[in-house]
């Protein structure tokens, strides 16, 4: 234990996946400076990083919630199945809704687990202390959301302090964090907060989205989506602050630019395999085909956003700073 009662978590290590690939201490993909991106395109049979919804069920009801419908969740052997067909890709995301609402989620992290994959869990951490010690030496990070104080996560997201009694959890269990943040415009001034809440807690990285038009954001203010503009000016100033304070976490920004249209691959419950966000698509999905029916490398051959995945997936296509490593680590 620290001298702040905080437990020590383990140092985040380079991961390297082959090809000129590797997975950082950031939490992110980094690619030898000597590979060009259409050489590594040319390597590539699969996507780099899949979100693989284990479930549509949440106990939050974030006002940027992009849930449109409700679906039974996969049994263990669709799992298996769908782990199985995503054989080779380096990265998934098992994700929901919330997946740390599943009873049986330590079960999915070991039939994961044991595929080889890097394995990140986006959640609320309310769920924390039922699966922290299933998740340990297995999970790479859990990637949190919050979005700063107590009572900007309670207005925009949900219980703070339920979140953070999870996150200690987490992290009593050595499991690496990182933190994830929805902005809007009444949320701007509290995004330095989220920078330093992260620093504290030591996190690999601390991501900036802005929310899509779609589910609950459908009823969001016009005044809460910020311009392209004003999210350069926005990051900008998190790096001024972050030179002052000496904020150690990457730092990650994305918006929804045309380089960044369905750059990232989802599988649905029922296996439905989509590019998302594809911002003339319904529900800004569009259907790529059935990973409970074919494998990853076939969905791959139809699926024509591979460069905005591997840009974004890169950190070539959003606004990007570094992990800071402490002096001695």
């Amino acid at each position: 234990m620290t001298l702040l009662g905080m437990p020590t978590v383990p140092a985040q290590l380079t991961r390297d996946m082959g090809n000129g690939l590797t997975f950082t201490a950031g939490h992110h993909f980094a690619l030898d400076p000597a590979l060009e991106i259409d050489m590594f395109l040319e390597r590539l049979f699969g996507p780099l990083s899949v979100i693989a919804q284990i479930t549509k069920r949440c106990n939050f009801d974030c006002n940027m919630c992009s849930e449109t419908k409700m679906l039974p969740d996969p049994t263990l052997k669709q799992l298996e199945r769908m782990r199985d067909n995503l054989a080779g890709v380096p990265r998934i995301f098992l994700s929901g809704g919330e997946p740390l609402l599943r009873r049986d989620f330590g079960d999915i992290v070991d039939m994961f687990a044991d595929a080889g994959h890097v394995l990140a869990v986006p959640t609320n951490a309310t769920k924390g202390l039922q699966h922290a010690r299933r998740m340990a030496g297995k999970v790479a990070f859990a990637n949190i959301g919050l979005e700063g104080p107590r009572a900007t996560t309670n207005r925009v997201r949900g219980d703070y302090d339920e979140v953070m009694r999870g996150v200690r959890a987490l992290q009593g269990a050595g499991i690496p964090l990182s933190l994830s943040a929805v902005v809007f415009r009444s949320t701007l001034d509290t995004l330095q907060f989220t920078c330093q809440i992260g620093d504290v807690l030591d996190v690999g990285k601390v991501k900036f989205i802005l929310p899509l038009r779609k589910g609950n954001a459908l009823d969001l203010d016009e005044n809460e989506f910020i311009s392209e503009d004003e999210a350069a000016r926005a990051f900008d100033r998190l790096l001024d602050l972050r030179s002052v304070h000496d904020w150690r976490p990457a730092l990650r920004m994305t918006t929804w630019t045309p380089e960044n249209e369905g750059h990232m691959i989802v599988v649905e419950p029922n296996g439905l395999t989509n590019a998302w966000p594809v911002y003339d698509a319904p529900d800004l999905f569009e259907p790529l085909g059935n990973l409970l029916e074919e494998p990853v490398s076939e969905i791959w051959k139809r699926y024509r956003f591979k460069r905005n995945h591997v840009m974004k997936y890169l950190g070539r296509s959003i606004r990007t700073a570094g992990r800071e490593v402490k002096p001695g680590a």
